[in-house]
């Protein structure tokens, strides 16, 4: 299909920050609005496994290059939240373990609903679900990478900089394969573009979205997504979702920026 699983496996690697010297910020501190959404990033990070956990429910399981590609996906996703955290350790702001379970708990039922709801649903759809899946993981991706980089370039700290660049460029191979997967799977199937276009639509929202209380979910996109750059920004992530086979005219980002009130 266009991207090399194998090698994209015998590559991946622990992000790389040691060389990075955090105790800049004990003289150059971020603001409180950008730790606050670096704490956002922080947890959506970590509740990776969690994502892998429901589509494991699902008919993605069974396709040999998904389950490798989720393997490294989940680690490297893993190493991503333990950069972001010791950054925000550096200014006083804890990640733990036991603050991201309790956070799960207070899902309450729509945590544990989850993965009952993915099975579902990717028995009802079929293998078409697959499709769903690699499409709503490419514009979950697009989203990160876009947000990193508005960050980077908002903030324009040289240390925080480098350190969200290093994590979009292995987002950036997130982005590969999900793109190369989703496009052969939805040209191969006009249902399975029908049903892509029917979940992304009516049921995608920000990352973290359902983690997170909205008011988190607005300060973070109203910080990045905000303005004449902020929405080219999102503008052009629609654009890269819309140029998928069968999914032309999709503004899902927009939408939900509009949706949370982000001017």
């Amino acid at each position: 299909m266009g991207f090399d699983i194998d090698r994209y496996a015998a590559t991946s690697v622990r992000l790389e920050w040691d060389d990075l010297d955090l105790d800049w910020f004990r003289a150059h501190p971020l603001p409180s609005d950008t730790l606050r959404t670096l704490r956002y990033m922080a947890d959506v990070e970590y509740h990776t496994i969690c994502y892998t956990r429901d589509l494991l429910t699902t008919p993605s399981h069974r396709e040999p290059e998904v389950g490798a590609f989720m393997t490294m996906w989940n680690r490297e996703e893993f190493w991503h939240g333990e950069a972001l955290a010791a950054v925000l350790g550096v200014h006083g702001v804890t990640v733990d373990y036991d603050a991201l379970r309790a956070s799960r708990v207070k899902l309450g039922w729509r945590d544990r609903l989850d993965p009952i709801k993915q099975s579902i649903a990717g028995a009802l759809v079929g293998a078409d679900f697959i499709a769903v899946h690699m499409s709503w993981g490419a514009a979950n991706e697009w989203s990160a990478i876009t947000a990193y980089q508005r960050m980077a370039d908002l903030e324009a700290d040289p240390v925080l900089a480098e350190l969200l660049r290093r994590i979009a460029k292995q987002e950036a191979r997130h982005v590969a394969f999900y793109t190369t997967q989703a496009r052969a799977r939805l040209a191969a199937s006009r249902r399975a573009q029908q049903v892509t276009r029917f979940a992304l639509t009516r049921f995608w929202a920000p990352v973290g979205s359902s983690i997170q209380p909205r008011d988190e979910v607005r300060h973070v996109m109203t910080q990045l997504m905000s303005g004449d750059e902020g929405r080219r920004a999102a503008r052009k992530v629609d654009e890269s979702i819309a140029a998928m086979p069968g999914l032309a005219g999709l503004t899902i980002v927009q939408d939900a920026l509009d949706g949370l009130g982000v001017a």
